[in-house]
């Protein structure tokens, strides 16, 4: 970790050193929440509830001026799909690059909208940012090491934020930034864009409308042959190619845990009202050697003398599975690879006493042995589709972000803002979905032992209500026809 982090952490976090020193997730056969509890008190946090920011309809904002720290691959698809929203007003861009804010500086003039306030001012020119009057969301797009210290910032700072996954790497960060946005009020929204894909919105329908029955069990997984992206070598500091700057995901990969677990997890939990009826009770987790990884790095090491600097390195396993046990008795099985050449998968699964469903390898809905073929599919999606890919789902087609589940995040994020509506997925999601990195990597270390899920909702979780995805009270923003290559055009509501 670098000075400047070290320095700016030491002024925005409580009590770090106490937690990180602490026996944390005790000797047992997994920790108690008592015991976290105990911890966090003594490291200056308070152990209750102080506002409960799920269901928290924030003030209507009728424009939102929103400022973009991180302007990478991610920021820069970002500010690309804002610029169809209406509403919003992009009135900042902060990176360490100045060639990162001219890219996304191109992308507002090509859409005929004004240039934003450029912050270039280094590693920690967030902060000026964050402290600004002309912004009222932070969208983060950052590398994972600077999530929690910008969304801390920004939230401090009076701003909503929006943070790319995974959010936070250790229990202290999830804690605070539940804490923080409990006591000023303001949403801390994890932008997990699986959410809002196509098939995981209709059976998240399908499960409100009752079509599962009692849901018992859920997979979830992110199996994505990173080989290409690893070895991407940064040409400049420029962007370039899609490459990780500074090699950041390499150096990542070293840890033994699962260090990407939201986006098969998020639509598992939606779909079993975590935090919203149920909760995560308790994990345990395994992971493989490494096959690969060590090997490519000699292999590169070997074409390139670029990649010397990683040969050696003890790099995390090939698979990691975590296996999760809910309040109400369910189960959840979710997997992390990114380094075995195998297809694409989320998996996204769900089986529930009266229908069953699965995305990948081959996406069908079944009821008991009877898998619907084409012509139940279509009048499955035909009732079942809910409002949002109505509304906005072939707009979100064209204008893409992973097939248009990103615009579609983006869209709704906004509309609620808009509107003063809760948020699809609050800071007790992003604490929630991100803790499975610390657990996983202690019960990987344990040989498996079952850890407990910290209840981040502090019991609010039994009365707390599921997610609303009618658009009930929304569904007022409108957005700006393709036109071309650009976002020039007219703006509507579909």
């Amino acid at each position: 970790m670098n000075a400047n982090r070290r320095s700016f952490l030491r002024n925005i976090t409580l009590g770090s050193g106490v937690l990180a020193a602490s026996p944390l997730f005790g000797s047992n056969n997994f920790s108690s929440q008592n015991e976290f509890d105990k911890i966090r008190k003594a490291a200056g946090y308070n152990p209750k509830m102080t506002f409960n920011m799920c269901g928290y309809a924030a003030p209507k904002l009728d424009k939102v001026r929103v400022g973009f720290v991180g302007i990478g691959d991610r920021g820069s698809g970002a500010v690309e799909r804002m610029t169809f929203i209406e509403g919003v007003e992009i009135t900042a861009l902060c990176d360490v690059r100045q060639a990162a804010v001219d890219g996304a500086q191109k992308i507002l003039t090509e859409a005929g909208l004004p240039k934003a306030k450029e912050y270039v001012n280094g590693e920690l020119g967030f902060k000026i940012l964050c402290e600004s009057d002309d912004v009222d969301l932070v969208y983060i797009c950052t590398n994972w090491e600077w999530h929690i210290p910008v969304a801390v910032a920004a939230m401090e700072g009076g701003k909503h934020t929006a943070v790319e996954v995974t959010p936070a790497f250790t229990m202290d960060d999830c804690w605070q930034i539940v804490e923080v946005s409990e006591r000023t009020r303001k949403h801390c929204v994890i932008l997990e864009n699986c959410c809002y894909d196509f098939f995981e919105l209709l059976t998240l329908n399908m499960v409100r409308q009752g079509m599962f029955g009692d849901l018992v069990h859920g997979e979830g997984a992110y199996i994505h042959d990173l080989d290409y992206w690893l070895f991407n070598k940064p040409k400049d500091d420029k962007m370039s190619d899609g490459a990780y700057h500074k090699m950041w995901r390499m150096h990542e990969n070293k840890r033994k845990a699962n260090v990407y677990p939201t986006h098969g997890l998020g639509p598992i939990c939606q779909a079993m009202n975590i935090n919203r009826g149920d909760k995560l009770e308790y994990l345990t987790s395994i992971m493989s050697d490494d096959f690969t990884l060590k090997k490519r790095i000699e292999e590169k090491a070997r074409e390139d003398t670029f990649f010397e600097q990683f040969v050696g390195w003890d790099m995390r396993g090939n698979m990691d599975i975590q296996l999760i046990k809910t309040n109400k008795g369910r189960t959840i099985m979710i997997q992390h690879d990114v380094s075995s050449p195998r297809p694409y998968s989320r998996i996204h699964m769900l089986s529930g006493t009266k229908c069953f469903a699965q995305k990948w390898p081959l996406q069908h809905i079944a009821f008991g042995h009877e898998i619907a073929d084409e012509a139940k599919m279509n009048e499955l999606e035909e009732k079942y589709t809910p409002e949002i890919v109505r509304r906005v789902g072939e707009m979100a087609k064209k204008v893409g972000g992973h097939g248009g589940m990103d615009f579609m995040m983006d869209w709704r994020l906004i509309d609620c803002l808009r509107n003063g509506l809760p948020m699809d997925m609050d800071v007790y999601d992003a604490a929630t979905w991100s803790c499975i990195v610390p657990l996983s990597e202690w019960s990987i270390a344990n040989g498996s032992q079952p850890i407990e899920v910290p209840d981040f909702t502090r019991g609010a979780w039994k009365t707390n209500q599921p997610v609303d995805i009618t658009l009930k009270g929304g569904g007022t923003t409108g957005v700006r026809n393709l036109a071309g290559s650009t976002g020039k055009g007219q703006l509507k509501v579909n």
